[in-house]
């Protein structure tokens, strides 16, 4: 889903961020690259703006992440995700091959969608599910024959 400028511009100031034009170009990068690495985003905002270095990029990440404007995700063995879809609770499908990532809705709906037999006490707010496989474009093995979605590694 991408957004205008415009928005990004309001949503910043929404939450009391300055409106800086590295802010923008980063929101507006993630809009169109959802679950980009932050390498990615740098690349993709130098690409947009000119110079600005990595750490700006962190930075900026960083603001919007506590802001409540990004969500960082963090699939196991692999580098951080950076995404604008907050506020939801949805969960992650992510390829072992080639680590692509896809957004998937809460199974039941209302946050926290999953709940643990024992809470110990907490609060809980949100349940963060990773369901991990093989994205389409890598169900094929080396003999080009496509591999059933239900074949499980054991």
């Amino acid at each position: 889903m991408e957004s205008s400028s415009a928005e990004v511009v309001q949503r910043l100031r929404d939450v009391g961020l300055r409106v800086t034009a590295p802010r923008v170009a980063v929101l507006d990068v993630l809009a169109g690259h959802p679950h980009a690495t932050a390498d990615t985003v740098a690349t993709l905002t130098r690409k947009r703006l000119g110079r600005v270095s990595t750490q700006a990029v962190y930075d900026v990440l960083a603001a919007c992440v506590d802001a409540g404007l990004v969500r960082r995700i963090e699939p196991a063995g692999s580098a951080a995700r950076f995404e604008t879809r907050t506020g939801d609770d949805h969960h992650h499908l992510v390829c072992r091959s080639c680590g692509r990532t896809t957004d998937v809705d809460c199974a039941i709906g209302q946050r926290p969608c999953l709940t643990p037999s024992d809470d110990a006490g907490y609060l809980l707010d949100e349940a963060e599910v990773v369901f991990w496989g093989l994205c389409p474009d890598c169900r094929t093995d080396r003999a080009g024959a496509p591999v059933p979605s239900s074949t499980r590694s054991t």
